[in-house]
């Protein structure tokens, strides 16, 4: 075929998160074809099933078991010497196309490279035209993640999202080359995995009467009940399906606020000589709630059973527990909490928080696991083996990274999906500071006061979505994307300090990387703003005006 084969796409542009280095491209037009064979070397099939899952499906590629040593051959293969998520693509017109990775999941993101050079027609399920050949140009592009974690928190107890949006958000995931998906299953909205000891955790936990529409101030109510509940079999698969596409599921369990779910469906949980703990209900709206965890025993044991069936589903070294906005109130009117804080010598309610945490440390420590939680779980003294969730801003992960802990960076003032893109009124249901496509490319995880040592325990950075005002999947989609593009470029490419930062070549490429996306069908916030059906009129947000504190 003629050179004008290439499409700009196919000729090096476009490419979102940005590689190490491009050798190329050259005029010359690499063909994978009816005829094109697949060559999988071991520790690779996972990633020949997705190409011909994906690739095969979108230009009705047969791509039959081959060799390597083959003419007109798409080649997987392992090289030691590569980093483990590393990989080297090169596209050569006398044999085709060689993916290496230093391991498994380096030759899968190599994968996702492949897709991207050969157009938007690659990310249709079928073919636009059939027998039509699927091309790029000649190049070598050489590749590796700056961080290790590259997350995205995923917040199904506010509003659920059906097991067939999780699935589809981890391809989304995977296309952008982020490999941490961040469950967050309970809260005091719904909870939502099965577990076999504790039915009522769904029966009474995984639904609500009514749900507040916009901000916890607007006067609008959905009166239709809302819920739904992942069984351990859709769990088992969503795990599954993650880790085909080489991505860890993190699940987050709440404790010991953020818990009225829990207390609603068992309210033996809540602190009873307080409160009527039978009279309270699964919340149904929004905010930090009062009713918490009692520090007892039978609690400790109840979440106990709880995580031997999460950690029997959740493969993740990480098991997050929350830990965040747990108000003390309780605990102080509480004789029974008194009485704990004096019999443990502790300093009052800050160290009984700790307390909690120290426990689930020990406890998943003993069994192969590590606790992560949100950076509140500072307050009292970090548990010896903890990471952090460093939200409130930067300070919490600065001084976890100082005290030798290790630290994802999600701060809400730059990483918080749900936070409003635009100062426009025409913003659905704003919330918080505007964080535009920019402000979310000129993010910098790692902050200049760590030394490098202190810097290593940097594990990774996590966009978070928050869906109290994201109530269907297009609403989700609209605040995600295309922010998330650029977080993942921050996650994965080594890029220059955000000030020297080319936003305008990010932005050429994010024009290719649309059409990407409307393949797909996700449903993004366009450059120029929302579209008619985007927009919430008359729904009420929580807009704060100015420039995000830097903490």
């Amino acid at each position: 075929m003629p050179d004008t084969d290439i499409t700009p796409t196919a000729a090096g542009g476009g490419l979102v998160p940005a590689p190490l280095s491009i050798d190329g491209p050259y005029r010359s037009a690499v063909h994978l074809g009816e005829h094109t064979a697949l060559a999988a070397a071991p520790g690779t099939e996972d990633t020949a099933q997705w190409l011909r899952a994906t690739l095969g499906a979108a230009f009705g590629l047969p791509l039959p078991p081959g060799s390597g040593e083959a003419t007109d051959t798409l080649a997987l293969a392992l090289d030691p010497a590569l980093p483990a998520e590393g990989y080297r693509l090169e596209a050569e017109p006398r044999w085709g196309v060689r993916i290496t990775g230093g391991g498994p999941a380096g030759v899968f993101w190599g994968a996702q490279t492949l897709r991207q050079l050969l157009g938007p027609h690659a990310f249709r399920r079928a073919p636009l035209a059939p027998g039509r050949a699927a091309v790029l140009p000649q190049q070598t592009i050489e590749d590796g993640p700056r961080f290790a974690w590259r997350g995205m928190l995923l917040d199904v107890a506010r509003h659920f999202l059906p097991k067939d949006g999780v699935l589809r958000y981890l391809d989304l995931l995977a296309a952008h080359k982020l490999n941490v998906l961040h469950l967050h299953l309970t809260d005091d909205q719904g909870w939502r995995i099965e577990i076999a000891r504790y039915p009522e955790l769904t029966g009474t936990g995984g639904w609500r009467e009514r749900t507040k529409i916009g901000h916890r101030a607007s006067p609008l109510w959905d009166e239709r009940p809302h819920g739904g509940y992942y069984t351990q079999d859709d769990i088992r698969e969503i795990v599954a399906y993650a880790a085909q596409r080489h991505i860890t599921v993190v699940p987050e369990i709440d404790i010991p606020g953020h818990s009225q779910a829990a207390i609603a469906a068992y309210p033996e949980l809540g602190n009873t000589d307080v409160i009527d703990t039978t009279s309270l209900k699964v919340w149904d709206t929004w905010g930090v709630n009062p009713n918490v965890l009692a520090p007892t025993d039978n609690t400790l044991r109840f979440y106990e059973q709880v995580l031997d069936e999460v950690l029997a589903l959740f493969p993740s070294p990480f098991v997050h527990i929350g830990g965040d906005e747990c108000p003390k109130d309780q605990w102080k009117a509480s004789a029974a909490a008194q009485e704990r804080i004096a019999e443990l010598s502790l300093a009052g309610e800050e160290e009984l928080q700790s307390w909690f945490i120290r426990h689930f440390d020990r406890w998943l420590a003993d069994r192969g696991r590590r606790l992560i939680g949100w950076d509140e779980i500072l307050e009292g003294g970090l548990a010896e083996r903890a990471a952090v969730s460093s939200w409130r801003g930067c300070a919490g992960g600065i001084a976890a990274a100082k005290s030798g802990h290790d630290v994802v960076m999600c701060p809400e003032q730059q990483v918080y999906l749900d936070h409003r893109q635009h100062h426009s009124p025409d913003e659905p249901v704003p919330i918080g500071f505007v964080r535009t496509l920019e402000d979310v490319f000129r993010f910098e995880p790692v902050p200049p006061e760590l030394t490098a040592d202190q810097a290593a325990h940097i594990l990774g950075t996590q966009a978070n979505a928050w869906t109290e005002v994201m109530d269907s999947q297009q609403r989700l989609d609209y605040q995600v994307f295309p922010r998330l593009a650029a977080f993942a470029e921050v996650a994965w490419s080594r890029l220059p300090a955000p000030a020297d930062r080319d936003y305008q070549e990010f932005t050429r490429r994010m024009a290719v990387h649309y059409a990407r996306l409307d393949a797909l069908g996700v449903d993004y916030r366009p450059p120029g703003g929302p579209r008619p059906w985007q927009k919430r009129p008359g729904v009420l947000g929580r807009p704060i005006d100015g420039a995000p504190p830097n903490v």
